[in-house]
């Protein structure tokens, strides 16, 4: 089990990420248009560098919903691979088999 404050913080950044994503991507176009003059270029990437940089979404990791673990994450079913494996394994999954052979 992971820590809860280092849920929590991720959770928080989740949350700045998608308030801040609309902001972000009007400024990274006008930042990035070519057509654009230089200055107000140069303005849109000061006002994009002056966001928090917790509002980024790179910033947001993928943890396990049950557990908070980190590593070994599955998106599909937003688990990582531990609990996968025991969910699976008792019949918590539909559709899921343990393999043998």
């Amino acid at each position: 089990m992971a820590k809860k404050s280092a849920i929590e913080k991720n959770n928080r950044r989740a949350k700045l990420a998608k308030q801040q994503s609309p902001r972000r991507l009007r400024l990274k176009q006008i930042a990035l248009d070519r057509t654009a003059p230089p200055e107000e270029r140069f303005a849109a990437q000061l006002k994009l560098a002056m966001l928090p940089r917790n509002g980024s979404a790179t910033r947001v990791r993928n943890r396990c919903a049950l557990t908070g673990r980190p590593r070994g994450f599955h998106r599909k079913f937003r688990l990582s691979r531990i609990a996968v494996r025991e969910l699976a394994s008792s019949g918590q999954i539909p559709g899921m088999l343990k393999s043998s052979w």
